[in-house]
C-alpha cells in the first residue's frame, strides 16, 4: 500500500513551478558555485608552483572532471531520478532501500576509477599530448587523487539520494562548509607550513579528499538524522536489482554523454598538445570556465530532477515539460552571459592562474571563439537533466555524441590542413550549437512522450513559465 504524501512531495506537485524551481535552485546553485570553488582555489595555488605544473593539473582534470560529472551528474541523476519517482507514487519504502543501491554504485564505481587510473594514467597522459615534467607532475597528482575515488563517489551518491527527496539545502551547507575548510587546507598542504610539510602538487590532491571524507561522513550522519525524509536501516542493506536497475538504466547513459563530453575536452587538449606545453595550459585554464558552467546548470539541473521526476512518478506529464522549458530557458540566459563575458574579457580569467604569455595566448582563443556559444551548451546540458528525471535519456546521450563528433573531426581537419590552434577552437564551438540545438528539438518533438513539448509562440512560451 503506498504511503501518504509528505508535504515536500506534495509542494514539487503542486505549488507553482518558476518559484518552487528557483527556491529550490537558490541553494542547490550555492553548492555547485561551491564545489567549482574546490578545482579553482586548487588550481589557483598549484600554479603557484609553475607552467609545468599547471600543465600537468590540466592533463588530469578533464578525467578528475569526468569522475566528478558521472558520481554527481550521471549517477547521481540516476539515484536522485529513481528516489524522486518513488516518493511521487508514494513509494517510501522503495525509496529508503535506493539508499543502499546508491552506497552499492559508490563503491563498484569508485574502485573501478582507482584501478582504471593507477594503471593506466601514464599511457593515457602521455596520449593527450603530456611529455617531461608535465607528465610528472600530471602523474603524481593523479595517483593521489584517485587514490581516494571512493570518497568522491559516495560523498557525490548521497548528496543524490537527498536531492532526489527535493531537499537542496543540506547538500549546499555541507559542500560550504567543507569549501570553508579546503581554503587554508589547500595551500598549507601545497607549500606547507611549520611542521607541516610541503607536498607540492600532490597536497592540492590530499586536500580535496580530506574535503570529501568529511563531507561524506556529514551526509552518513544526516540520513541517520530524525530530520532525514528518508531513513534508511541496515535490514535493507542489500542489492535489490529491480531499485538498482532503475538507477543503472538512467545513470549508465547518463555515463555515457558525461564520458563523451569529457571526451571532448581531452581531445582539445591533446590538439592543444600539438603547439606546446603553454598551449595546452593556456586551453586547460581556460576551459575551466565551461567546467564552471557544469556545476551553475547542475544546481538548476537538480532540482528539475526532482520535480520532473516526481511529476512523472504521479502521471502530471505536462507539468513535467513546463518545468523542463522553465529550466531551460533559465540556462541558456545564465550560460550565454557568462560566456559573452568571458569572450569581452578574457585576460581577467586566465591571469588568475598564471601570466605565461603562451598560455594567455591559448586561453584567449579559445574563449572569443567558444565563449559567445555557452548558451547552447547550457541549454542542451538543463534539458539533459530533465530527462533524466523524466527517465528517457537516449536522445540527450545522442546529442552529447553529435557534440563529440563534431568537435573531433573538426579539430582532426583544423590540423590537417594545417590550421591554426584558434581553428580548433572554432569547431568545439560549432559542436556546442549543435548539441544544444539537437537536444531541445527532439525533446520539442516528443521524445519524452511521443507527442509536441515545444511552446509554438512566445505567448505560449510565457503561460508555460507562469
Amino acid at each position: 500500500m503506498n504511503a501518504p504524501l509528505d508535504p515536500r512531495t506534495q509542494r514539487l506537485l503542486h505549488d507553482p513551478i518558476v518559484p518552487t524551481l528557483l527556491r529550490m535552485a537558490a541553494p542547490n546553485v550555492l553548492v555547485m558555485v561551491a564545489q567549482a570553488a574546490v578545482g579553482l582555489i586548487e588550481t589557483w595555488f598549484v600554479g603557484k608552483l609553475g607552467t609545468d605544473a599547471l600543465a600537468g593539473m590540466a592533463l588530469v582534470f578533464p578525467i578528475v572532471m569526468l569522475m566528478q560529472m558521472t558520481s554527481a551528474g550521471a549517477m547521481g541523476g540516476g539515484i536522485a531520478s529513481a528516489v524522486a519517482r518513488a516518493l511521487g507514487a508514494g513509494r517510501r519504502e522503495d525509496a529508503q532501500a535506493l539508499v543502499w543501491q546508491a552506497v552499492a554504485v559508490a563503491l563498484g564505481f569508485g574502485i573501478a576509477f582507482t584501478l582504471g587510473l593507477w594503471l593506466g594514467g601514464r599511457a593515457l597522459y602521455a596520449a593527450m599530448g603530456g611529455s617531461g615534467a608535465a607528465l610528472d607532475a600530471a602523474l603524481t597528482y593523479s595517483h593521489w587523487v584517485f587514490a581516494g575515488a571512493v570518497l568522491v563517489w559516495m560523498f557525490n551518491s548521497l548528496a543524490a539520494v537527498i536531492r532526489g527527496t527535493g531537499n537542496m539545502a543540506v547538500p549546499a551547507n555541507v559542500t560550504v562548509a567543507g569549501v570553508v575548510l579546503l581554503v587554508p587546507l589547500s595551500p598549507l598542504l601545497i607549500f606547507g607550513w611549520g611542521p607541516v610539510p610541503g607536498m607540492g602538487i600532490a597536497g592540492g590532491a590530499m586536500a580535496l579528499l580530506v574535503y570529501y571524507l568529511a563531507g561524506t561522513v556529514a551526509l552518513a550522519l544526516y540520513l541517520r538524522s530524525p530530520r532525514s525524509l528518508l531513513r534508511p536501516v541496515w535490514a535493507q542493506a542489500r542489492l535489490r536489482w529491480p531499485l538498482l536497475r532503475d538507477i543503472l538504466r538512467v545513470g549508465l547513459f547518463g555515463a555515457i554523454s558525461t564520458v563523451a563530453t569529457n571526451a571532448c575536452i581531452a581531445l582539445a587538449t591533446a590538439f592543444a598538445g600539438r603547439y606546446g606545453a603553454g598551449a595546452i595550459a593556456g586551453y586547460g585554464t581556460a576551459s575551466r570556465l565551461e567546467y564552471l558552467l557544469v556545476p551553475l546548470v547542475f544546481g538548476l539541473g537538480a532540482p528539475l530532477v526532482a520535480m520532473v521526476g516526481t511529476c512523472i512518478g504521479a502521471g502530471q506529464r505536462e507539468r513535467a515539460l513546463r518545468a523542463a522549458w522553465t529550466g531551460a530557458a533559465v540556462a541558456f540566459v545564465l550560460t550565454g552571459s557568462i560566456g559573452l563575458a568571458a569572450a569581452l574579457f578574457p585576460r581577467q580569467w586566465l591571469l588568475l592562474f598564471g601570466n605565461d604569455p603562451a598560455m594567455l595566448e591559448a586561453g584567449t582563443q579559445y574563449l572569443r571563439a567558444v565563449g559567445p556559444l555557452y548558451g547552447f551548451f547550457g541549454l542542451g546540458l538543463v534539458l539533459y537533466f530533465a530527462s533524466q528525471g523524466a527517465g528517457r535519456l537516449m536522445w540527450p546521450v545522442v546529442g552529447t555524441l553529435i557534440r563529440l563528433a563534431v568537435a573531433g573531426i573538426g579539430g582532426w581537419l583544423a590540423l590537417r590542413w594545417g590550421g591554426q590552434l584558434v581553428h580548433v577552437f572554432v569547431a568545439q564551438g560549432l559542436a556546442l550549437v549543435a548539441y544544444g540545438l539537437f537536444i531541445a528539438s527532439v525533446i520539442s518533438g516528443g521524445a519524452w512522450f511521443g507527442r509536441p513539448g515545444w511552446p509554438r509562440s512566445t505567448g505560449a512560451l510565457l503561460r508555460r513559465l507562469a
